[in-house]
């Protein structure tokens, strides 16, 4: 069973990784980050880079076709060339699944009409704009897509997953061996709860320093590395 995580210039790396943490460890499951041209992609920090090791364009399948978001994404939403990728791989698919603004991003492809999702919550008033139905809920499926909301609950959609294609003791064992047992210091449960001084301050990071991040130059940038041969 394959699982593509497409990897694109500024994500938000928990989105990929926490689903990663979880389903990499499911039995059976073949792994592969993937991104528009094989290489580092650096994500939204600057400061740390995920390999992708596949192209879009040599990804001609895939079992499950996942999603992550992050502020990199904002520029892909009018990419047709990603945007048909999606489209071509969620037509090999079985599962489909997407995180925070990853969600978006499946919508803008138009794989959401008609669906209910979940999402990032800036982006919840967005959906309508794609014929989808946002649902204030951590994570959610509608058919064979899974859909979940920002950036940490990948691993909670990652293993709602996991329970859903490998049952119960399997999405355990796995919560186990990954300890995730979440006792966050802070009061809230949901971004409703959030104090309106902390939705403020994300909404301003968002607007303003993440776009100056993503044109900021990353320290390692002009790594140089050796790849194999592809025939080999």
């Amino acid at each position: 069973m394959k699982l593509s995580i497409v990897i694109f210039d500024g994500l938000t790396t928990l989105d990929a990784v926490g689903g990663y943490e979880v389903l990499a460890r499911l039995p059976g499951i073949d792994v592969e980050f993937v991104a528009a041209s094989r290489g580092v992609v650096v994500a939204d920090t600057r400061r740390l880079g995920l390999l992708a090791f596949r192209d879009l364009d040599e990804t001609t399948r895939t079992d499950i076709l996942y999603v992550p978001g992050g502020p990199g994404g904002r520029s892909l939403e009018q990419d047709p060339e990603f945007l048909q990728s999606l489209r071509r791989l969620d037509s090999t698919s079985t599962w489909t699944i997407g995180i925070c603004n990853g969600v978006t991003l499946l919508a803008c492809a138009g794989l959401l009409k008609g669906r209910k999702v979940t999402t990032n919550w800036r982006d919840r008033h967005r959906m309508a704009d794609h014929g989808a139905e946002f649902v204030a809920e951590r994570y959610l499926r509608d058919g064979k897509y899974l859909t979940g909301a920002g950036v940490s609950a990948s691993i909670d959609t990652a293993l709602h997953f996991a329970q859903l294609i490998g049952g119960e003791s399997i999405a355990q064992a796995i919560q186990f061996g990954i300890e995730y047992y979440p006792a966050p210091p802070l009061s809230g449960t949901s971004p409703a709860e959030a104090p309106r001084s902390a939705q403020q301050a994300v909404d301003f990071f968002e607007r303003t320093s993440a776009r100056d991040l993503l044109d900021s130059t990353p320290p390692f940038a002009g790594l140089t590395l050796e790849w194999p041969d592809r025939a080999a």
